[in-house]
């Protein structure tokens, strides 16, 4: 249920990431002039903020759940729940570090912090549909 919470609470961010980014584009389609160019940055800094929790915050809280779900039914292989596990946390890393201003949230260094979380999610996909979940097996 946590899963599914996560991820539900991850769509929110995103569609409210979108809304920042349309009241931008809506300023600018009416004509607002300067004194909405404070309103207009300010939105856009919003979005960036919204953007670093929605699309990788978040998404290393539901890789940390889903490898953890993962490692302990042991459905899929150990090393590949493990690597959405240190995936996640280096993902998280790499976030409190743009929150801090440590590193720029759109620099080159920033996206190595999201190489893991992305072979976690592209080999999970394959795994699932290549071999599918290791069910265990019931007799009766």
């Amino acid at each position: 249920m946590g899963l599914v919470g996560s991820r539900v609470l991850e769509a929110g961010t995103i569609f409210a990431g979108v809304a920042f980014l349309l009241s931008v584009v809506t300023l600018r389609q009416a004509g607002a002039g300067a004194d909405a160019l404070i309103i207009g940055r300010t939105q856009v800094i919003m979005y960036d903020r919204m953007f670093l929790i929605g699309q990788s915050f978040m998404p290393a809280v539901n890789d940390l759940l889903l490898g953890f779900l993962l490692y302990q039914s042991r459905l899929v292989p150990r090393g590949l729940s493990l690597i959405g596990l240190i995936g996640g946390m280096l993902l998280i890393t790499g976030d409190v570090a743009v929150l801090f201003g440590l590193i720029g949230q759109h620099a080159a260094s920033t996206s190595l912090f999201a190489i893991p979380v992305a072979l976690f999610e592209f080999s999970l996909g394959i795994w699932l549909v290549i071999k599918g979940l290791r069910l265990p097996v019931v007799s009766y």
